[in-house]
């Protein structure tokens, strides 16, 4: 049976996210039961690109929302500007909103890897880039001014865990989100891509004018180098994740001054660096 697209039932919500096929659900137990036609909600991935004028061509595979956050916060966490006052025009292409047209100002934009016009799918970070090295030692240090009380940190996750409507509907998703040190959540996002769903969460608080300094990131994903990487380049001090962290992420967050927080699951956390900014429950 070929899969076929159902549109009638498609949420009001997030109408350009999902889409609905037909599928077999079948028994894997021991009985002998009869497949069952059921419809599902699946998650959209398509191609969106940020053409940026005169500097590169960058193309996602992506959850398609919150198309122009992605932008943002893509040019912010690859090192490609440094402020939002960088970027003189953004704006979706007139026939194509899958398209975002960026130009910057007069100040050239530090490139780098030049030459590189990415493919960039859900599962990875900047993929194609060499000289790692040379990258991770440019990576700046962040400042030491948040302090959150260990609580907060569970209530923040169960908060985001609320707010994946993608997720309850598909399961397919990652979500992220960026929070003060009172566990409010500022912004959030969505995405089949972890890179992704950051990206637009750092990027909704930069069109929004809520600066990422001095914040916290939520992450529903593992926490990798890249993840790190992204969150330096916007001045976000603390990382908690649900998922574990890969062992260079540790060493980044440790030299980047970041506080990597990870298995934030029910009442427990484990933190691998810079603890000195979580409070626990008895200080």
């Amino acid at each position: 049976m070929g899969s076929s697209e159902l549109t009638e039932d498609r949420p009001d919500k997030y109408p350009e996210a999902v889409r609905y096929v037909l599928a077999e659900r079948i028994s894997t137990g021991d009985a002998a039961d009869q497949p069952e036609e059921e419809k599902i909600c699946v998650i959209e991935e398509v191609p969106v690109t940020i053409d940026v004028e005169g500097v590169e061509t960058y193309t996602f595979l992506c959850t398609p929302t919150d198309r122009r956050a992605l932008a943002v916060g893509f040019l912010i966490t690859e090192g490609i500007v440094e402020r939002m006052a960088d970027i003189e025009v953004l704006k979706e292409c007139d026939d194509d909103p899958n398209t975002i047209r960026v130009r910057l100002t007069d100040r050239i934009p530090r490139i780098e890897d030049a030459g590189r016009n990415l493919m960039i799918v859900s599962s990875c970070g900047a993929c194609g880039s060499e000289n790692l090295k040379e990258r991770i030692d440019a990576l700046p240090s962040v400042d030491d001014t948040l302090k959150i009380k260990a609580r907060l940190l569970r209530s923040v996750h169960d908060d985001l865990r609320k707010r994946q409507s993608l997720f309850e509907a598909s399961g397919g998703t990652h979500a992220a989100a960026v929070y003060d040190e009172n566990g409010e959540i500022l912004t959030y996002a969505e995405d089949t891509g972890r890179h992704n769903a950051l990206d637009k969460a750092i990027g909704k608080c930069l069109l929004d004018d809520i600066r990422t300094s001095g914040r916290g990131a939520a992450l529903t994903s593992r926490l990798s180098l890249e993840m790190v990487g992204k969150c330096a380049r916007a001045g976000i001090e603390l990382i908690t994740a649900v998922s574990a962290p890969t062992s260079m992420a540790i060493d980044v967050a440790s030299k980047c001054n970041i506080t990597l927080c990870a298995f934030v699951r029910e009442t427990r956390a484990t933190v691998f660096t810079h603890s000195g900014r979580v409070i626990s429950t008895g200080e």
